[in-house]
């Protein structure tokens, strides 16, 4: 099951907190809405360290690698329980949003992997979070009465159940990887993981999309509409060879190239390159990647940084944008973007040339878009990598469906030489674009 397909789902598990309630954890920090590290985590025992589970990188294996407790493992693991009871941990999401699957992965846990789990989430207000002291690594040692006490008054045993109690596999190479797919699409902001009765977990991996309250937000306010923690998605691309186009997204800048989006070379580029009068490459190809912003808005203020990309950035890009609806997306990403045609892209950012390990801005009279959209498209040629796109703007509202379908009929009205009609009524709206248009809104 691919949950980190090619509309990007991110990794939602910024650990803000966790608490630990076993006897052995060692838990690898890894949390990508596709890279928030969650805030903090509660566990009941660590054996080794809780944090490990969030780490980015893949599980190692160390063949001779021991501590006081015991073997080194890389991943939270608890101790062999002998008292009543299972083990869990609780963890902060870095952002809200709402969750697709779990990735729970058991790489190298052959003999001590944890045989069963279950997941259970939570949307806390600020105020329903007990202020609990970072443990830090307690590696070898059980949560204190203390923090038992600040835990329990968020009543974890009684939240949602996402995923029910499921049998996981050994960290073998070919059964490691356990997915776990999410059926309620609400919004959380805390999930508690439970163990069946203890064992170890490599890494653990929550994918989804972040999910802003808006509400809260007003016009008037400057935001990065295209930022994963504001619920920026990547929903397809051209190229991903070296690394996801939805890593642009992320938080910060970049650290290392992986963190960015790169293609691979293309192979229809000529054999000795030549420029225009700008300095402007021309070749013939080009790589793409189409975004949905984290909500409707008009883009006062680009950001396309290479940060990291020094031999490897592209000549230059471009960004185009437009306004669609639910319905189009999915017919979009149905057909790869292969449906230009069909779609309004209007040129938002010309094309630019690019420059290595640096932040481009682009603002005033550079923004060639002053209405409100919902999707943009960056285009680098020929190919390369860019480690983040910001685009920063004012939230906004699109019109209303009825000003928009009956907007579409007179266009289309008018497309096909039929008289004008005038429309009454927004079911005759709805059934006069059923009939000629064969969509469904």
């Amino acid at each position: 099951m691919g949950l980190d397909a090619r509309q990007g789902n991110t990794i939602l598990y910024k650990i803000t907190f966790v608490w630990r309630i076993s006897h052995w954890e060692d838990v690898p920090r890894r949390w990508t809405v596709r890279d928030l590290d969650p805030s903090w985590r509660f566990a009941l025992f660590e054996y080794e360290s809780l944090e490990i589970i969030f780490q980015r990188e893949a599980a190692q294996w160390k063949a001779n690698a021991f501590t006081e407790f015991g073997k080194w493992m890389d991943g939270w693991e608890t101790r062999r329980k002998r008292i009543p009871g299972h083990d869990w941990c609780v963890i902060q999401l870095g952002v809200p949003g709402v969750i697709h699957g779990f990735d729970v992965d058991t790489s190298y846990f052959t003999g001590n992997y944890a045989p069963r789990i279950s997941i259970q989430a939570a949307c806390l207000d600020p105020d329903e979070v007990p202020n609990v002291p970072p443990r830090g690594d307690k590696t070898g040692t059980a949560a204190l009465e203390e923090e038992f006490k600040a835990i329990n008054k968020l009543k974890s045993n009684l939240w949602t159940e996402l995923v029910p109690m499921t049998v996981l596999q050994p960290g073998y190479i070919d059964t490691h990887h356990n997915y776990l797919p999410v059926q309620l699409l609400e919004r959380w902001t805390h999930i508690r993981l439970n163990m069946y009765p203890d064992g170890g977990i490599a890494r653990f991996r929550v994918y989804g999309v972040g999910h802003r309250d808006w509400s809260a937000v007003s016009q008037d306010q400057t935001v990065d509409l295209a930022a994963m923690v504001n619920g920026g998605v990547c929903v397809g691309y051209s190229n991903a060879h070296f690394g996801h186009p939805k890593n642009m997204l992320g938080i910060g800048r970049s650290n290392v190239m992986s963190d960015g989006w790169e293609t691979a070379r293309r192979l229809d580029r000529p054999a000795v390159l030549k420029v225009d009068d700008h300095g402007v490459l021309q070749v013939p190809g080009c790589e793409w990647a189409v975004f949905r912003l984290g909500h409707p808005g008009v883009i006062t203020r680009v950001e396309i940084d290479t940060c990291q990309f020094k031999g490897n950035f592209p000549d230059n890009c471009k960004i185009e944008a437009c306004a669609m609806i639910p319905e189009e997306e999915m017919e979009s990403v149905r057909l790869n973007w292969e449906n230009d045609q069909d779609l309004k892209w209007k040129l938002l950012l010309p094309v630019t040339k690019l420059h290595p390990h640096l932040q481009h801005f682009f603002e005033g009279s550079a923004i060639k878009m002053s209405e409100t959209i919902t999707h943009v498209r960056l285009i680098m040629a020929p190919d390369g990598g860019i480690s983040r796109m910001r685009l920063t703007g004012h939230p906004s509202t699109l019109p209303t469906v009825n000003q928009r379908v009956e907007d579409m009929i007179r266009h289309y009205i008018k497309c096909k030489d039929y008289y004008y009609i005038k429309l009454f009524t927004m079911k005759v709206v709805i059934d006069f674009f059923l009939k000629f248009e064969g969509r469904n809104l």
